[in-house]
């Protein structure tokens, strides 16, 4: 079961917290969690790296007048599950994913991920065509160098994580002045940000065992580059959406129309890599004038 040290400190309103079970014989599952409300077709929501389901905090009460929302923390963040040992490479965090849309036998799914969360979004529509019916892919992270792009403070630090035997230890110490200032690089209005999120990720940070899920996921990069080959797979219609101030360069942007040449393209001016925290209004227009 989820660790019960902490509690999750923000409320949404109309928001009720969940958790699935591991499957019978999945010995590397653990316990997920995730949050739901709203009533109409199901939109999933897939958050960044280093964050959790409150990511959409400002996002579900826009939207969860058209849709049922499930947001969910991916495996071993937020209030999930830690599994010694558990992989947080692509496929592992992607079958998450789809327990969360098997397990409640979900169909005309829209799905909605931001930075890892759009990657997975990407490669979920193309195992579960049958269920996905939209896929909204927001500033995907496929490309080499991810958040160390944003600020050399950002470099040095994620550098730190990654670095043989001090790693983990780098990893345990989040100073919250780093932290905010590392969240803020992905932000074009640093307002945005709130001080009760970054308290919040911040608490998570301490569960046991979450400095090895956040350094695990760093180093997962990689498959999220290699999940690129996946995309055209993907059967369902597709809306890729970047901030301008995004961390990918033009260059990535084209590699993934490239690979996905059906699909809608849209830029948000003056926003960066978290538009769900600077322009959750984009986002829900996008949703709900489909719904």
């Amino acid at each position: 079961m989820p660790s019960t040290e902490s509690r999750p400190t923000i409320h949404i309103p109309g928001t009720t917290s969940h958790t699935i079970a591991p499957r019978a014989g999945h010995s590397g599952e653990g316990t997920l969690r995730y949050l739901k409300a709203g009533t109409g077709a199901p939109v999933v929501l897939l958050h960044t790296v280093r964050t959790q389901a409150e990511h959409f905090r400002d996002l579900i009460p826009l939207i969860a007048d058209q849709y049922t929302v499930y947001a969910l923390d991916l495996p071993g963040m937020g209030y999930s599950e830690i599994v010694p040992g558990a992989s947080y490479d692509e496929p592992a965090m992607r079958a998450g994913v789809k327990r969360l849309l098997t397990e409640f036998d979900l169909h005309d799914v829209t799905l909605v991920g931001e930075s890892m969360g759009a990657v997975l979004a990407l490669t979920t529509a193309a195992d579960l065509p049958e269920r996905v019916r939209r896929v909204v892919a927001v500033n995907t992270y496929d490309f080499r160098g991810g958040i160390a792009r944003s600020s050399l403070l950002a470099r040095v630090v994620v550098g730190g994580v990654l670095t043989p035997g001090v790693g983990p230890v780098v990893a345990g110490v989040e100073p919250k002045a780093v932290f905010r200032r590392i969240l803020q690089g992905g932000l074009v209005d640093k307002t945005a940000l709130r001080a009760d999120y970054v308290d919040e990720l911040l608490q998570v940070g301490r569960r046991p065992g979450y400095p090895s899920v956040a350094r695990a996921v760093y180093q997962s990069l990689p498959s999220l580059i290699a999940a690129r080959s996946r995309y055209p797979e993907v059967k369902a219609p597709v809306h890729l959406v970047y901030g301008e101030k995004d961390w990918s360069r033009p260059s990535d942007r084209q590699a993934d129309k490239e690979l996905l040449p059906g699909a809608d393209f849209t830029q948000v001016p003056g926003a960066g890599h978290f538009i769900a925290l600077e322009r959750p209004d984009l986002l829900a227009d996008l949703l709900n004038a489909v719904a």
